[in-house]
C-alpha cells in the first residue's frame, strides 16, 4: 500500500500541475500551444507511473492487473475532464488541421508543445523514480536505463495493430464530437483503456504519437525510425482512414466527397404542381 500512496501522491502534484496552467491561460486562446504542453505532460508523466505499477507493481507489490486497469482507466478519465478540449495528441491536433478547423502556425506550435510536454513528463518520472521512495520505485530506478519496450511484435504486426486501434479510436471520436461530456470523456476513457489493456501484448495501442515518445522511444530493442513507422505513421494512416469512412473526404486535401453520394432533392409545392398541369 506504501507504494500506491507514493503514487497517488505524484498523481495528484502532476494533475495540478497541468490544471495551474490551464486556469492560469484559459482567457488566452492564442497560447493554447502552452495548454497542450499541459495536456502532454500530464498524460505522460502519469501514464508512466501507471506502466511501473504495471511492470513492478504486479510482480513485485502484489498488484492484480484490475488495480492497474483500474488505474490506467482513473487517470484517462481525470485528463479528459482536468484538460478538457486539449489532448495532448498529435493525432487530434493534425485531423482538426485536416478538417480545416486548425491553420498550419497553431498545428505545427501545438504538436511541438505536445513532444516537449512528453519529454519533460519523461525527465520528471525519472527524476521521481530517482527518489526510491519505495521498493517498487527502487527497482523501477534500477531498471530506468535499461527499460522494456512496448512494441513486442515484429514492425508489420505493429504497424497494424497501431492502424486498427487509432481507426476504431478516431472513428469513436468523431461520432461522439457533439456529444455532452458527460457522455464523450468516460466513454473515450473506457474505449481508451479496453484498447491499451487488449494490445498489452503487441504495442501497447498508444494511439498518440507524443505519448508512444515518451513511454517507449527510448527503450531498447528498436530504432528510433522503427518505433516512428509503428507509433507515427500507423497511428496517423489509421486517423486518416477513419476521417475518409466517416466524411468520405479529407477537406485539407480535396472537397469532394469519395464514398458519399449527397443528393439535393428539390420540393415543389403542390399548388404550383397544379398550376403547370393547368397551362
Amino acid at each position: 500500500m506504501s507504494g500506491l500512496n507514493a503514487s497517488l501522491g505524484y498523481f495528484v502534484a502532476v494533475v495540478i500541475f497541468a490544471a495551474s496552467v490551464r486556469t492560469l491561460l484559459r482567457k488566452w486562446h492564442q497560447l493554447g500551444f502552452i495548454l497542450e504542453f499541459a495536456s502532454s505532460f500530464m498524460l505522460v508523466a502519469c501514464w508512466l507511473e501507471v506502466q511501473t505499477i504495471i511492470e513492478v507493481g504486479e510482480w513485485a507489490g502484489g498488484l492484480g492487473p484490475d488495480v492497474t486497469v483500474t488505474m490506467l482507466f482513473v487517470v484517462l478519465l481525470t485528463h479528459g475532464v482536468i484538460c478538457g478540449g486539449t489532448s495532448g495528441n498529435p493525432s487530434l491536433v493534425v485531423l482538426k488541421f485536416l478538417k480545416l478547423e486548425a491553420t498550419t502556425l497553431p498545428t505545427l506550435l501545438a504538436v511541438v508543445s505536445q513532444f516537449l510536454g512528453a519529454h519533460l513528463g519523461l525527465l520528471v518520472a525519472a527524476f521521481y523514480w530517482g527518489l526510491e521512495l519505495t521498493d517498487m520505485h527502487m527497482i523501477k530506478n534500477l531498471m530506468a536505463a535499461e527499460c522494456s519496450t512496448s512494441l513486442l511484435v515484429s514492425l508489420l504486426q505493429g504497424f497494424f495493430t497501431e492502424f486498427v486501434c487509432a481507426l476504431i479510436f478516431h472513428l469513436v471520436h468523431l461520432s461522439l464530437r457533439r456529444r455532452s461530456a458527460l457522455i464523450r470523456v468516460p466513454l473515450i476513457a473506457v474505449l481508451l483503456t479496453f484498447l491499451s489493456h487488449t494490445a498489452r501484448g503487441f504495442t501497447s495501442s498508444f494511439i498518440n504519437p507524443s505519448l508512444a515518445y515518451g513511454l517507449t522511444f527510448y527503450c531498447p530493442g528498436f530504432t528510433f525510425t522503427e518505433y516512428a513507422v509503428v507509433y507515427w505513421l500507423g497511428s496517423l494512416t489509421g486517423m486518416t482512414l477513419a476521417l475518409l469512412l466517416y466524411m468520405g473526404h479529407i477537406p485539407r486535401i480535396f472537397a469532394k466527397n469519395l464514398l458519399y453520394c449527397q443528393k439535393t432533392r428539390v420540393r415543389v409545392p403542390k399548388g404550383d404542381k397544379g398550376k403547370k398541369k393547368k397551362m
